[in-house]
């Protein structure tokens, strides 16, 4: 058997060397700059912080979407209005979470296929989305309003706009409303949609945008490879679920082991402390929903996360009064 050239075990020990070196280097500079992104980035200017955020303006308090939610939440001192929109036939911006009304109001009919003065009022009671067995009873208010009601009544208060269906007619309508009201400062918006958030960027690059839910799992593939902090992201909020939420809307005896084993999975990938800092370093906010008791409160900001999305803002409220979490550190 032919022995090797001493010059080819050479090569392969210079090449080990070099793979060897340009990996931990690699590795070294990215935990770097993962703990130290300004050394790379220029950190996005921060023109509101929320960590108080009413998820359709406390649905657990109040009928969802409606002003009376919203001036209940905006009077307990939120940091951020939630909301939803939707374009009425006769061209009206209006706040519902649903395109069709079934659910919020018994008539099942689209919005889209309704003129705004068309709209029927909400239920007397809704189910609450993200509580299990909740439902909220309303008071008088039960009328479905216009967006420009929303920033007429709170024209200081940031809002953050889920645009609900790729309608480019009603993210143009959006916009205007925005920019009409001067908004642009106190406003983000976005949806999980990939096209509906590239529309909005297009549309008014001034207005934030959050990252869309094929940007998000982008976002972990870079961060599990350590590309990330070399990454620049046009994104100014990650507005992303605690899954462990999903094990509490169910009853418990009707989760599978399957079940439990993904949203551990879903968690254990999502929930990570290094990514939150590095993307509030780099000034992208962090939202967490949405989160209805204290403990989870509690996870959401040991994890690092700027702001939590709740259907209770009294409850969320006393908990950061209590903790001394109510303005930003």
């Amino acid at each position: 058997m032919q022995k090797q050239r001493p010059h080819t075990k050479t090569w392969k020990m210079y090449a080990a060397v070099y793979v060897l070196s340009t990996v931990t280097g690699y590795l070294l500079t990215s935990v770097l700059l993962l703990k130290c992104p300004t050394l790379l980035h220029r950190k996005k200017r921060e023109r509101f912080y929320s960590r108080h955020i009413s998820h359709r303006g406390g649905a657990a308090e109040n009928l969802e979407n409606t002003m009376a939610a919203f001036k209940h939440a905006v009077d307990l001192g939120t940091d951020m209005l939630e909301l939803d929109c939707h374009l009425t036939k006769d061209g009206q911006v209006v706040v519902s979470h649903d395109r069709n009304l079934q659910r919020a109001t018994g008539i099942d009919a689209y919005i889209s296929d309704m003129a705004y003065a068309e709209l029927p009022p909400y239920r007397c009671k809704l189910g609450v989305t993200f509580e299990w067995e909740c439902f909220c009873e309303g008071g008088e208010d039960k009328r479905i309003p216009l967006l420009k009601d929303v920033f007429e009544a709170f024209p200081q208060t940031p809002v953050n706009i889920d645009i609900k269906v790729n309608d480019d007619t009603l993210i143009k309508k959006v916009s205007e409303l925005v920019c009409n009201y001067n908004r642009e400062h106190l406003t983000v918006w976005g949806n999980a949609s990939n096209q509906i958030v590239k529309k909005c960027f297009k549309e008014n690059p001034r207005i934030p945008v959050l990252f869309s839910f094929p940007r998000v799992l982008l976002l972990l593939g870079l961060f599990y490879t350590g590309l990330l902090p070399f990454v620049p992201l046009k994104e100014q909020f990650l507005e992303i679920p605690m899954p462990t939420i999903l094990t509490k809307l169910r009853d418990p005896h009707s989760i599978t082991k399957s079940q439990l084993f993904l949203t551990w999975l879903a968690d254990s990938l999502l929930m990570r402390k290094a990514l939150f800092q590095h993307l509030t370093a780099r000034g992208i906010q962090v939202y967490i929903w949405v989160l209805n008791d204290e403990e989870d409160f509690q996870r959401a900001f040991n994890l690092g996360a700027t702001g939590v999305m709740t259907d209770f803002p009294t409850k969320l409220k006393d908990f950061l009064d209590q903790n001394g979490l109510s303005k930003p550190q």
